[in-house]
Parts: C-alpha cells; structure tokens; sequence
C-alpha cells in the first residue's frame, strides 16, 4: 500500500519528468536536404505554433512593454527581470485574445535575467509545456514567439524560426529575429516545449540571446517566494531607504501620528491617506513618534508593502500602499 502510495505521489508530481518526446531528426542535420526534411519542419512548426501563441502574453510596464509565457493554469508567467523590473512590482499581462489580467512580480535572478510574474486575478491560464529533461543540444531548430513593438490584437505574436548556434549553461544564443517588445519571450523546440526566455535583444537582429530553462528550474523555489537572487546588470537590488511615502506627521499625546500634509501624487496620495488621519500601526509595529516611523521607513526600500492602521474621523481603516523611488 506504501508503496503504490508513492507511485501516486510521484504521478502527481509537478516536478515529474514527463516522457521525452522523439527528437526530429532534422536536428541533426547540418542543413535540410530534400522537401521531406522542410516539410518535418514545417509541420512540426505548425503542430505547436498554437498552443503556443495561446500561452504567451505580454507584458505592459510602466514604460514600454515586454512579453512572457504562461508555465500554469493558475497564472505562473516566465519572463525577463528586466521585463519584470524587479521583486513585487505591479504589473498587466495581455494575452492573446486581448484580455488583461492583474499581476505581480515575484521573484528574480540578476544576474541570468531570469524572472517569474504571477496573474493575481483567479482564472484558469493557457500554459506551454517545459522541457524538463533538458534534451536541448546545439544546432536544435527552435522557434521565438514575443509581442514585437507590443501588443497588436490583430497580429497577434510573432513567430520566427531559427537554430540553436551557440550554448552555455546560462545563454542560449539563436539566430531567431527579434526586436524591442520580444524580450521576455519565449523559445520552443519543435515538439513545443519551453526551452528559453528571450534576454538581450542584439544589434545583429538574427543574433539573439536567451536564458535556459534550467535557469529558472534551479531557482524555482526562490521565484516563488520572491526573492532577489545574485548581483548583476539586468536589474539592481532596492537599497533601503530610497523608499518614498509622500507625507508629514505629528505625534498625538493619545498616540499615534497625525498626518498634517500629504505630496500630491505620491504613495500617500495613491492610497487614499488624507490630512489629518491618524497613523496608528505599520505592519503591525505601534507607531508613536516621528522618529520611530522615518525609522521603520528607511529600514525599507522602494517597491516594499506597508499596512498601515489608522483612525479617520475616529472610525478604523487600513490602508495598504508600495513605497515609491525616492
């Protein structure tokens, strides 16, 4: 009984490698050779284009956009940390079909470029397949799919084919086109599993750089909780104290703060947080002077979450905000 337990345990199982798919013998062809190995190649392209596109998403930032692809039912969303921005950021993921979904960032790898968006709004999500099995080898024909210049619901994603021509353990580089609104993207093999992310988009455009999916399989548990993860170029670490709140207080005999001034669109104002509330608790910790709540605020950096209780016209509210960039 234990032991069939196990065995349905391990049926069960996320992480459970799932049988490898047959690898097209084209992929081990220096160049196709007759209509038969262009065929093989365009009927497998044409097999998992749609599951696919159905998966990929862009990415809407403050600033531009970007593209990601859907790894879950529940809305796990794969991209770029230079998409992404960072840990805990808000963000809009568009799907194919045009609907726009809420989403936060989790977490980032620095270093790599690799980073997850979770789809805060409940919904069941259109997913690719991941290569688990990390069958990819150089010279693989590949296919990239992102929202090129952003998103067109007309166009819809753009596909382009290419092979695998330089591999390391954390860049993949093809000569699949992209251009600015692709990164984030993803690449497939021919059997339509996610093999990449789509990281620096390359002045040759045919020359392109990605990260391997066995990037964010090593770091997956620490994706999920958020973490900042390594040093690197692709997005930097908040600092403590950069976070900007946006008001001034006073301190009350009955305790707590009132606030006396609140900056126009800032945090503050955002959050709905007027003159003359009375800040009684952030996250949890009983605010009574001035000083102990700068205090609390430079232990914190931009992006970070407060819950602050408060008193308005002697009625309790809570009023939850993100510090902005100082």
């Amino acid at each position: 009984m234990k032991h069939l337990l196990a065995c349905l345990l391990t049926a069960m199982s996320p992480w459970s490698a799932p049988a490898e798919a047959a690898r097209p013998y084209v992929n081990d062809k220096k160049a196709p050779e007759n209509r038969k190995d262009l065929e093989t190649i365009q009927n497998a392209l044409t097999s998992a284009l749609g599951k696919a596109r159905n998966a990929t998403v862009c990415i809407e930032l403050a600033q531009g956009s970007g593209s990601g692809v859907l790894v879950s039912e529940d809305g796990l969303v794969l991209t770029a940390s230079h998409v992404s921005g960072g840990v805990n950021k808000d963000l809009t993921v568009v799907l194919e079909d045009g609907r726009k979904f809420k989403a936060l960032s989790l977490g980032v790898v620095a270093d790599t470029d690799a980073a997850m968006v979770k789809i805060t709004d409940k919904e069941k999500f259109p997913f690719a397949e991941i290569d688990r099995n990390d069958s990819t080898r150089l010279g693989d024909w590949v296919f990239s799919l992102g929202h090129s210049g952003g998103f067109d619901k007309e166009r819809g994603s753009v596909v382009r084919l290419g092979r695998l021509v330089r591999m390391t353990d954390s860049t993949y580089q093809s000569d699949c086109t992209l251009i600015g609104g692709d990164s984030g993207g993803p690449l497939f093999n021919l059997q339509g599993q996610l093999i990449g992310i789509h990281s620096r988009v390359g002045t040759n455009l045919p020359m392109n750089m990605h990260v391997p999916i066995q990037v964010f399989l090593k770091h997956w548990d620490g994706l999920l909780k958020a973490e900042f993860i390594g040093e690197g170029p692709f997005v930097k670490k908040p600092e403590k104290g950069k976070g900007f709140l946006g008001l001034a207080t006073e301190a009350r005999k009955e305790g707590g703060l009132t606030v006396t001034k609140v900056g126009k669109d800032t945090p503050a104002e955002k959050a709905d947080i007027k003159e003359g509330d009375v800040l009684l608790k952030l996250n949890g910790t009983e605010l009574k002077t001035r000083e102990q709540f700068q205090g609390l605020l430079k232990e914190m950096a931009e992006g970070d979450a407060l819950e602050i209780e408060a008193l308005r016209a002697d009625k309790p509210l809570t009023l939850t905000l993100k510090l902005g960039a100082r």
